[in-house]
């Protein structure tokens, strides 16, 4: 797996429901380098700190390999790397074989597998439809956030490499489905449960399934 596109936002206001609403989801393609900092990227626009950013959300990486899926179904938009919302646009991603806990290479840098994206409203304004939520959950290909072990610079071509994989995981497309699904996998909660690359926040939530 390779680094594509390095993407980075400047602040983007629009109006929502009469109030003005600032966002970092209006991402572009950089030809420079980016630096992955502990808690987001820097130079990047995290505009609502408590959804975005931080320990558990300092990075956001997605498969290119998902773009035609997205364009297949939004030809008319301006596309470009960085549409989906993502710091970083990754070769090869693959959910399904991303596990939460596991640690990778990324150019200079040093991550660790978190959470995936969970859509919001700021989404569907990008794209013009409130559709696109339910779409994005249905598909399951949520790309991924990061957590930053080390700090450090990344740029296009660089390599997304496994350096340690943890026993007794879950998949991030796995992790997705269980925020989402109405019947949970246990097995899965149980498996997650004592993870602290996930929130403490998100594990007790989910715990409540099991009682």
């Amino acid at each position: 797996m390779k680094v594509i596109s390095t993407n980075i936002a400047q602040p983007f206001t629009f109006l929502w429901n009469g109030n003005e609403v600032t966002t970092g989801i209006y991402k572009k393609p950089t030809d420079s380098p980016i630096f992955i900092g502990k808690e987001q990227v820097h130079g990047d626009e995290v505009s609502d700190k408590k959804v975005h950013g931080g320990e558990f959300k300092a990075c956001y990486l997605f498969s290119k390999n998902q773009y035609p899926y997205w364009q297949n179904l939004y030809p008319n938009l301006d596309w470009s790397y960085g549409m989906l919302g993502e710091n970083l646009t990754i070769s090869h991603l693959n959910e399904s074989e991303l596990i939460i806990g596991d640690i990778y290479k990324l150019g200079e840098a040093l991550v660790q597998i978190t959470q995936p994206r969970e859509p919001c409203f700021k989404f569907a304004h990008k794209f013009g439809t409130n559709d696109v939520l339910k779409q994005f959950i249905d598909h399951g290909y949520s790309g991924t956030y990061v957590r930053v072990l080390e700090e450090g610079f990344v740029k296009n071509g660089d390599d997304f490499k496994l350096i340690e994989h943890i026993q007794g995981s879950i998949s991030i497309f796995d992790f997705f489905k269980l925020l989402y699904t109405r019947d949970k996998n246990k097995d899965h909660i149980k498996l997650i449960e004592n993870n602290d690359a996930l929130p403490l926040q998100k594990r007790q939530r989910l715990q409540n399934f099991l009682t």
